[in-house]
């Protein structure tokens, strides 16, 4: 278990980790998920041993780690820009961490010959890194990371340059693989959809704050607060400030939408009223109220989906709709928000109500 107990990062007087808690068990995928700067790659380096905390303690399986560097750890890292050794072949980039181990040439040759047909980097074994591609490089230093058999596997947006094709397959098997070993598996992204493909626990930050951990999936139907739900949206959660009263979430004393059951609980007054994307449609989904009247800003074509930009009083909203859907701008449409997928969080940004 990989335990980070109260641990802070300052640099140059600024606070890039605030004081922060979290455990990771053996075998375990973990997401840190948040948009750029949010501090993912700040907290990995300090799991790594690359820096160590203005504050707290790093524990690795009960043994206190915070002052052991990373030479001395049982950790692989690859980052969104590759790392690899311009002067040695693909095959010799690959076994490197297993020759430092002193592992049998027969071991190296079918632990790399495995990492490489995985990564579809056999054709290249004989090249140096400078005549490939910066996808192929970027799969060599995964392939490095896979043969070390680490405890701690850590991924910094490792997939950012590869071919669709490529990051969907690697998304399947790059977390059975670690699994597997029994290490410690952190990846982080900045996408959402990335999280809820990989599984496992997600943990979401925000300016240096970790937010909310758990499983992946309670994380994004259960986010604790405003921040966390906005941090696992993609496109950005739709929002609007509303007042509940009684059986209706009003605006100006005027019902916008119906509450839902798993929201009777909330009281009476102001609140933010919250719905992804795909809860937005020009279909009535089943338990729904009345239409609602908006204006198109723009529509975005992307293949078999269209997003579409709209406007509802002071608010700002993009409808994910299924095909191709060309809209002109300040159109008058009719959309439904399904009311079973709604969040309310109160004044303070914290969620209230129960879950759908």
């Amino acid at each position: 278990m990989l335990e980070m107990k109260n641990i802070s990062k300052v640099v140059g007087g600024e606070t890039h980790i605030y004081p922060t808690n979290l455990a990771l068990e053996r075998g375990s995928l973990n997401v840190l998920l948040g948009p750029t700067l949010s501090g993912k790659t700040s907290l990995m380096r300090l799991m790594a041993g690359l820096d160590k905390p203005a504050s707290g303690s790093i524990h690795f399986d009960g043994a206190d780690v915070t002052g052991v560097p990373v030479q001395k750890r049982s950790v692989a890292m690859v980052y969104q820009q590759f790392i690899n050794y311009p002067a040695m072949t693909v095959y010799d980039n690959i076994a490197s961490p297993m020759r430092i181990k002193g592992a049998g040439a027969a071991t190296i040759d079918r632990e790399v010959r495995k990492a490489a047909e995985l990564l579809k980097l056999t054709p290249y074994l004989d090249r140096t890194p400078l005549n490939l591609s910066g996808g192929q490089q970027q799969r060599t230093a995964l392939a490095r990371a896979i043969v070390k058999n680490a405890d701690l596997v850590l991924l910094d947006e490792p997939l950012a340059n590869l071919d669709y094709k490529l990051r969907e397959e690697l998304r399947e098997e790059l977390p059975k693989i670690f699994a597997a070993s029994g290490a410690i598996f952190v990846y982080a992204t900045t996408e959402p959809s990335e999280a809820l493909l990989l599984g496992g626990n997600t943990a979401t930050l925000s300016e240096g704050r970790i937010t909310q951990f758990g499983r992946t999936i309670d994380v994004y139907r259960r986010p604790v607060d405003l921040v966390t739900a906005r941090t696992f949206a993609d496109p950005p959660l739709n929002t609007i400030g509303l007042v509940k009263a009684g059986p209706h979430f009003t605006l100006e004393g005027k019902p916008v939408l119906s509450v839902p059951a798993h929201l009777a609980s909330v009281a009476d007054g102001p609140c933010t009223v919250a719905f992804q994307p795909h809860h937005i449609s020009f279909d009535r989904p089943n338990g729904s109220g009345d239409p609602l009247t908006v204006q198109t800003a723009i529509s975005e074509i992307a293949g078999s989906e269209s997003f579409i930009h709209v406007g509802f009083a002071d608010a700002r909203w993009v409808m994910l709709a299924p095909g191709v859907h060309d809209i002109e701008p300040d159109a008058t449409l009719e959309v439904f928000v399904d009311t079973r997928h709604l969040m309310a969080f109160g004044t303070d940004g914290r969620a209230i109500g129960g879950t759908a």
